[in-house]
């Protein structure tokens, strides 16, 4: 504006922001106000950075919270060491004598423990002894200005303990050894040393595995001894009935045996396998479960890209610069939406027990805000996504983003970062190509994560393969049964090849067959020959004894080993059986003349029957009086018609039809004297041997 002054000279003033132009008072607070009105703005367009009032590394964030408290305890492994252990490493850290600094953190293969303590040592500018623990045992320690045998005690720790003793007993067993002194804690880890040179102690823990073959072979055993018992005694029982022997054992014997077997077992299983537990883990509090959550969701609530300040920083000031750009770009983007990014590691002693679905959901639930959450696992370099609530393809999400993407590839696998930076770039630019969709996306409920209460707990020991194992017992009890019965016989079969026995009198109408076999002949022949010649001891006083003996001798023409010969005739070896009996039985001072004429080989008769020699069907009813055991009477009182099938029939002879023919038809040697009774034999046998 052109003004004249009061000389008359013209200038140019610019009197809107002269010092005493009135209206400079009036725009200076419109301008105020709209600066305040634009820093609003950005600040509600763009989340307070989190990021730059953290700590600038991993070391500074421990040692910020060390200076709050000597013992820090990780969120992320609730699973395995809550955090309201803390208090539990602190009592145990107090023995040690010294200041002790003690990080209670997740495994992290990329760090070194030992650069990881002395960088927080710095940072924290305090001497003591600095221990870090992770969900196993005490991984590294060190003494900074205290005296501490440091290296000692972690050595213990390591030979001592078995590798499932937990992170809280091989903390305490360290402090224990510090306690020592240095003297005393180096001969204890010289020791260690000597005593487990290569193996380290047993593991004090089952796991769900183990358990289930506790509860099989309980299930084994419980039904598997008490029948093996059953079985056993009643085979022996039917041996020592055939054998003539008395009963020792009352009847209840055995039963009540089996069942106090039974009963043992039952009892004694639980006291044997009494773990219940298959880790050393603690069961966490709710508190502990959602700590890392609530965490996680506090930081998205101020930025939308959270790291994890516990993990090595994966993600450069120019990265993380470029991501929240492209993040706000999206969210101003058609049809875009907030996008929150986590770089957590998932392990499965976390809340989510590993499963970055749930994790998302859990955080989502606690931000209580709409949007596409990212889970970038530092650890392994994953990077997952869940639409939760934005307007995008999720089908084209899923089926269309390349691998490298999510799961890295070669180059990402060898970089320390496993190129998060990069990968999340690349993420953020394919949602920007996605389609949109008319409703809001959503995703499935996930599955609920594994109670942490019961997880470590193991299954009752009656129970799982309990029930299987209760049959398998059963099967292997009569398995082994039949292997014990076979082994029996097997053994005594070949002591009666090596030295043969008679079979008892009064079990041989059981055991001697009808049609027996020339090789069953052989051995029965020698086995009565052998024990009436070990028997005899002098002619005096047992004439008929020594009738049968020299009978016997005239069939074998004087040579007792023709009846282990093959060529030795059926017909001659029968005559020797009987003869040799009738002996054994003289000697004894039983004269029975009588042997049975339907069967020889059953031994003495108890009388004469006639009975039937012919099958009803084959057209005749012949019969004929024969000496009878016992046996062989009572069959041919009550089923006539059953005593053609219970005629002695010789190896090697044959009738018209094909079969055998009754051993009186089949020779007309002595042994076609014998239903005349073992005089008439006798004499048979002489006559035939031209002796008188």
């Amino acid at each position: 504006m052109r003004t004249v002054t009061a000389n008359g000279e013209r200038t140019v003033q610019t009197g809107a922001w002269g010092a005493s132009s009135p209206r400079r008072t009036r725009v200076l607070p419109l301008l105020l106000l709209a600066l305040c009105s634009l820093t609003a703005l950005f600040a509600t367009a763009t989340p307070a950075r989190a990021a730059d009032s953290a700590p600038a590394t991993q070391a500074a964030y421990f040692a910020d919270r060390l200076r709050e408290d000597p013992v820090y305890v990780t969120d992320q492994l609730p699973r395995e060491i809550p955090r309201s252990t803390a208090r539990d490493f602190a009592r145990l850290a107090k023995k040690t004598g010294v200041p002790t600094y003690v990080l209670v953190l997740p495994d992290q293969s990329s760090v070194d423990g030992k650069q990881l303590l002395g960088a927080v040592h710095d940072r924290l500018g305090r001497d003591g002894l600095y221990v870090l623990v992770d969900d196993i045992q005490v991984t590294e320690a060190t003494a900074y200005g205290v005296p501490a045998p440091a290296e000692a005690a972690s050595t213990v720790t390591q030979y001592e303990l078995p590798y499932d003793a937990g992170a809280l007993l091989s903390f305490e067993r360290f402090v224990d050894v510090i306690a020592l002194g240095e003297e005393k804690a180096a001969a204890r880890a010289e020791a260690a040393r000597e005593k487990y040179p290569d193996d380290g102690p047993a593991d004090m823990y089952i796991g769900p595995s183990d358990r289930r073959n506790q509860s099989f072979l309980t299930g084994i055993l419980l039904t598997g001894v008490p029948l093996l018992i059953l079985l056993t005694a009643g085979y022996a029982r039917r041996r020592r009935r055939r054998s003539g022997a008395e009963r020792r054992a009352p009847r209840w014997a055995v039963p009540g045996a089996a069942v106090l077997s039974a009963a043992a077992i039952a009892l004694t299983a639980p006291t044997v396998f009494d773990q219940t537990r298959s880790s050393a883990a603690p069961p966490p509090t709710p508190a502990d479960l959602s700590a890392r959550v609530e965490r996680v969701a506090a930081g998205l609530k101020q930025d939308p890209v959270y790291a994890d300040p516990e993990s090595p920083r994966v993600l450069a000031a120019r990265q993380l610069d470029r991501l929240h750009d492209r993040i706000r770009d999206f969210r101003r983007s058609e049809g875009g939406g907030q996008v929150f990014v986590s770089v957590v590691p998932q392990t499965p002693e976390s809340e989510s027990a590993g499963d970055s679905m749930l994790f998302a959901a859990a955080v989502h639930a606690k931000v209580r805000e709409d949007g596409l959450y990212v889970v970038a696992d530092p650890d392994d370099g994953t990077i997952d996504f869940y639409n939760h609530g934005l307007r995008l393809d999720t089908d084209h999400l899923s089926f269309n983003l390349p691998d490298s993407v999510t799961f890295g590839d070669s180059k990402a696998d060898e970089a320390d970062d496993h190129l998060l930076g990069e990968r999340l770039d690349q993420l953020m630019g394919f949602l920007d190509e996605t389609p949109r969709t008319d409703r809001p996306g959503s995703e499935p409920a996930p599955a609920a994560a594994p109670r942490a209460a019961d997880e470590n707990t193991l299954p009752p020991l009656f129970a799982t393969d309990f029930w299987p194992g209760l049959f398998v017992g059963a099967f292997l009890a009569l398995l082994l049964s039949g292997v014990v019965a076979g082994a029996v016989w097997i053994v005594n079969g070949l002591r009666r090849w090596r030295s043969p026995e008679p079979d008892p009198a009064g079990l041989l109408p059981v055991t001697s067959p009808t049609e027996p076999s020339a090789s069953y002949l052989r051995r029965t022949a020698h086995a009565e020959l052998s024990a009436l010649t070990r028997e005899f001891i002098n002619a005096d006083g047992h004439a008929r004894a020594w009738d049968c003996l020299d009978a016997a001798m005239l069939l074998l023409d004087g040579d007792p080993n023709r009846t282990r010969r093959p060529g030795t005739d059926p017909a001659t070896l029968t005559a020797v059986v009987v003869l040799a009996r009738a002996g054994r039985a003289a000697l004894t001072g039983d004269t029975n003349d009588l042997c049975c004429g339907v069967n020889p080989l059953h031994g003495p008769a108890v009388g004469r029957h006639h009975v039937r020699v012919s099958a009803a069907a084959a057209g005749s009813n012949r019969r004929r009086l024969l000496p009878v055991c016992k046996p062989c009477r009572d069959t041919a009182i009550a089923q006539p018609g059953g005593i053609p099938g219970k005629l002695l029939r010789l190896p090697g002879s044959a009738s018209d039809d094909g079969g055998r023919p009754p051993y009186y038809e089949a020779t007309d040697g002595p042994l076609t004297a014998v239903p005349g009774g073992i005089a008439r034999l006798i004499d048979k046998v002489r006559e035939t041997a031209g002796v008188h």
